[in-house]
């Protein structure tokens, strides 16, 4: 997948300063979730090095940088196997996309309304797709690209 087509204006990976502030981040969310009783059941002895770094592959990706989730990681389809049948409750989607969000304060990523508001819309969107896809049962679709995110309707503020 190419990406969101929003001429002249920069990616949100870009906008993020790159990989470097997304694993800030990552690793701050994971050092919450494994202090975390709700979440933690889901990372049994805690949350690996490997895990961190494809996970910031993924969020890199999704916000328009490399590939490599695609490429090295399996793209969609590994991500999907990751959820399915975890149970993923109401309350602990919630916490994960608040854990996120204060992450993202933590990393020190771009505060502005613009910058955190597409970030929280994918967070959102992601995190209500995944609890849905990792019932018991569920029928996801099993073959997709890995969603690439844009600023949607409230591009970047440049004064």
């Amino acid at each position: 997948m190419s990406g969101v087509h929003e001429p002249g204006l920069p990616t949100l990976y870009e906008w993020a300063g790159g990989t470097e502030p997304l694993r800030r981040m990552i690793d701050a969310f994971y050092d919450r979730v494994e202090a975390d009783e709700a979440l933690s059941v889901f990372f049994p002895g805690g949350v690996s090095e490997r895990h961190r770094a494809h996970v910031t592959d993924w969020w890199a990706e999704v916000l328009g940088g490399p590939v490599t989730y695609t490429e090295r990681h399996g793209g969609y389809e590994a991500m999907l196997g990751h959820h399915r049948d975890l149970a993923i409750t109401p309350a602990q989607r919630h916490r994960f996309a608040a854990f996120m969000s204060l992450a993202a304060d933590d990393a020190e990523l771009p505060a502005d309304p613009e910058f955190r508001a597409a970030i929280i819309g994918y967070l959102e969107w992601g995190t209500r797709l995944a609890a849905e896809n990792s019932q018991v049962g569920a029928t996801p679709v099993e073959h997709a690209p890995v969603p690439r995110w844009g600023w949607g309707v409230a591009p970047p503020y440049r004064g």
